[in-house]
């Protein structure tokens, strides 16, 4: 009897040294919380906008198109340029003779205005001898001044008796010719299509692009834009220029909306006719960029952690306002001496231990690593 009391005297003394380490053990593991290692950017304020990608051509548009025409009836003589020519303002275009009868009537301007200025004279110098009538001397002079006038008419067609060059009025590109030499043209009928040097700096329109409609809404004229090309030679080159017009309907052909852009080529290889794409700057703003991977949502909306001194993660509330690839533009109470989680943010909770296991310069993305839980 006495062994068996020893024996469950011995069994209980064990049974509760087991429990007290048990519940030691216990507190102790409660009183260590886990720590989540990250990795963080330092945040950064600065400007940013969201682009919106285009695609089209170097080409002016029509405002930049200049039509070359005559406005009276004459013979092509010579075609001194061709279609794709490069010319400077005051260049020869195409040497034309006028038709023999506008000749005549440029010669009978002359002469009609020439008899009635002498029939003037006459008028006044009979009315100073009281010989004429104030009547007759005003008919007089409304005949001169009619003359004249018709003389300056004329003389604005720029009607000669013999051969006349016809010039550019402007540098630029010859992108059309629809007469061929010796063809006998009517007055106002076109002959050649000037437009304006694609590659110079001008304030018109010399890039056309089209963009979906549902982003036309956020392109305003002089919003930044860069500008590259699609063929392998001028894809590193990229030219910055302005949005100078935003198109107010949808092109019936392309379903897309019309921007035309001015953009200072120069002399690159960004000749008339080359396949461009761009990307518009749109939304331009100061903000806080952050990238990507550090901006979470929930319910509540879009937050960032950032951790302080006590090596916790602080939850902040943003809204974001743009978007540039790996980057976001946001606007909330970000802290920019606190360091921003990047990397283990999925597995934080605000008021969470953390380890930061690297910081990555700013803007710049985090590593693909994710964050470890210890």
């Amino acid at each position: 009897m006495r062994n068996n009391r020893t024996w469950l005297y011995s069994g209980l003394v064990a049974a509760g040294i087991s429990a007290v380490l048990s519940v030691c053990c216990a507190s102790s593991y409660a009183d260590e919380a886990p720590v989540t290692t990250v990795q963080t950017v330092t945040p950064t304020r600065g400007t940013i906008a969201q682009p919106v990608h285009a695609y089209g051509v170097v080409a002016s548009s029509s405002s930049s198109v200049t039509t070359v025409d005559l406005p009276y009836v004459a013979r092509i003589d010579q075609m001194r340029v061709q279609a794709g020519q490069a010319v400077k303002r005051g260049a020869p275009l195409f040497v034309v003779q006028a038709d023999p009868a506008a000749v005549v009537a440029a010669t009978q301007a002359k002469s009609a205005a020439r008899l009635a200025q002498d029939e003037l004279a006459r008028t006044q110098s009979l009315y100073d001898k009281s010989l004429a009538t104030q009547s007759q001397l005003a008919s007089a002079r409304k005949a001169a001044l009619d003359a004249k006038q018709a003389l300056d008419a004329q003389q604005q067609l720029g009607i000669g008796a013999g051969h006349t060059t016809i010039v550019a009025p402007h540098d630029g590109v010859v992108t059309q010719v629809t007469v061929a030499q010796g063809d006998q043209v009517q007055a106002g009928a076109p002959i050649l299509q000037l437009s304006a040097d694609s590659r110079g700096d001008s304030s018109r329109p010399n890039v056309t692009l089209g963009v979906e409609p549902a982003d036309a809404a956020s392109i305003h004229p002089g919003d930044a834009i860069i500008v590259s090309g699609l063929s392998t030679a001028l894809q590193t080159a990229r030219v910055a220029g302005r949005v100078a017009m935003v198109g107010a309907s949808i092109d019936a052909q392309s379903q897309l909306v019309n921007i035309g852009a001015s953009v200072p080529f120069g002399q690159s290889a960004f000749i008339p006719g080359t396949r461009v794409k761009a990307d518009i700057a749109t939304q331009s703003g100061t903000h806080w960029i952050v990238p990507r991977s550090a901006v979470l949502s929930d319910a509540h909306g879009d937050y960032v952690y950032q951790t302080g001194s006590d090596n916790k993660a602080h939850r902040v509330n943003v809204k974001k306002v743009v978007e540039d690839g790996d980057r976001y533009g946001v606007d909330g109470a970000i802290d920019a001496a606190r360091p921003l989680v990047v990397v283990g943010n999925y597995e934080l909770q605000d008021g969470a231990a953390v380890h930061i296991d690297g910081t990555n310069e700013p803007g710049i993305g985090p590593n693909a690593r994710k964050g470890t839980t210890r």
